[in-house]
């Protein structure tokens, strides 16, 4: 059962509040997409506590599809994602194991770009992931998974950083879904800080 007794609308304010809060930062910055942004969002310091990990598994995992049997995404951004939302699917008596895949493949042992409890071939696999921006990172994850042999239809990102990453996806057969988008981030940094 999840600790947190609160409508959905309730958990979707309150993690936005804590992105706006402690993952979004105004500035000069440089993305990892090489782009310059006045806007940084890093979800980490939200996704690797507690209290954030819960109510973002809760809020992600209704749009899990319901065949999929595991959740994936290229580390180090989907690393703290896919487990906790393995964790909310368990404590709903839901099979859905955490799969990590790597930005290169280990360099020994298996070589292995994913890591977890891989499923069968054929199986269907939704990729997370913290913020698409152009959706080049996502788009690496559903391609080193389906090199191994899985389907995946949808990727599930917190923030859409609105840049072109929904069409890219898009263009490439997937459904993107998003919790958030820059816009409401943005402004719910300007509600908290007036």
């Amino acid at each position: 059962m999840n600790p947190i007794a609160q409508s959905k609308d309730s958990s979707r304010e309150k993690l936005l509040s804590l992105l706006a809060s402690n993952a979004y930062r105004h500035g000069t910055f440089t993305l990892s997409s090489g782009k310059k942004s006045n806007h940084y969002v890093n979800c980490k310091p939200v996704t690797l506590s507690g209290f954030g990990l819960v109510l973002l598994s809760d809020l992600f995992l209704p749009h899990v599809e319901e065949d999929s049997i595991a959740v994936a995404g290229l580390t180090l951004g989907a690393d703290p994602l896919v487990s906790g939302l393995a964790m909310a699917a368990a404590q709903q008596e839901r099979t859905l194991n955490a799969l990590i895949v790597r930005k290169e493949p280990k360099g020994h042992g298996t070589e292995a770009w994913i890591e977890g409890p891989l499923p069968p071939k054929g199986s269907v696999i939704t990729v997370l992931e913290d913020v698409v921006t152009t959706g080049g990172s996502s788009l690496k994850a559903v391609s080193q998974i389906s090199k191994a042999g899985y389907k995946v239809n949808r990727i599930l990102a917190i923030v859409d950083r609105q840049e072109g990453a929904a069409m890219e996806i898009q263009k490439s057969g997937l459904l993107l879904i998003s919790l958030f988008n820059l816009d409401e981030l943005v402004q719910r940094a300007k509600d908290i800080s007036s």
